[in-house]
Formats: C-alpha cells, structure tokens, sequence
C-alpha cells in the first residue's frame, strides 16, 4: 500500500496493562506486527486513555482529517471516554474514532481483528 493510503493510525489501549481481558495476547508481538504488516501510519501503546492524562494527550495528539483505530475496551464506551476530546478540536467521534473491542483475544484474533477493519474500510473507500 503506498504511503498517501496510511491515513489511519493505531493505538492500542491497555487498560494499566493488568486487564484480564489482555491476558491472551502477546502485547509486543501484537503491536509490532500492526505497526510492520499493515497499512497503518503508526502504531503504539498507551496505558489508559480514559484517564486525566490521556484526556491531555488527546489534546496534544489528535489532528483534523485523521482517523484514529484504538483497540481496547467496548466500541460503546470508548465512543464514550473519548468524545470530549475529540469533539474539542471538531472531529466527530463516530467517523473518526474506530474502536475495535480486542479483549479476550490471543495475539492472532486480535491482528486478524485489526486487518479485518483496515481492509473494510479500504472496500468502503474504493466505492
């Protein structure tokens, strides 16, 4: 995929890193396949976005015209935590956010989960 396709990043929230509903996967190994096999513009890990400092990330990180894949919690609850934040600097939460609900996945659930989503909205965009 070129490089003007990446437009989407991935940040995968960990939940301080002691969820259980992580317990399956192998973190690392999760993220640097994301980061290396697909067509993602960056892929990292933060430790808890719907807490007081990842409301301050947000604030420094988000950009109008982007789209943000977070892989953590429920869609429900992340469309939740982060709408604040998002509508702040006029993205709308329900276009631009992609939340994808990772919990109780091994490693390979969770990537196939995370292509999945990438290709559908490839097919979306080619429409």
């Amino acid at each position: 995929m070129s490089e003007d396709k990446k437009d989407i990043g991935f940040i995968m929230c960990v939940c301080t890193g002691k969820c259980p509903g992580f317990e399956k996967m192998d973190m690392w190994d999760f993220i640097n396949r994301v980061r290396v096999e697909l067509p993602v513009e960056y892929a990292f890990i933060h430790p808890q976005l719907c807490e007081e400092d990842g409301d301050r990330f947000w604030d420094d990180f988000l950009k109008p015209g982007r789209k943000y894949m977070v892989g953590g919690c429920a869609p429900n609850m992340q469309y939740k935590l982060f709408r604040d934040s998002f509508n702040k600097i006029g993205l709308d939460v329900k276009k631009d956010l992609i939340p994808l609900d990772v919990r109780d996945m091994d490693t390979n659930q969770a990537f196939e989960m995370v292509e999945r989503k990438l290709e559908e909205i490839e097919g979306e965009k080619s429409e």
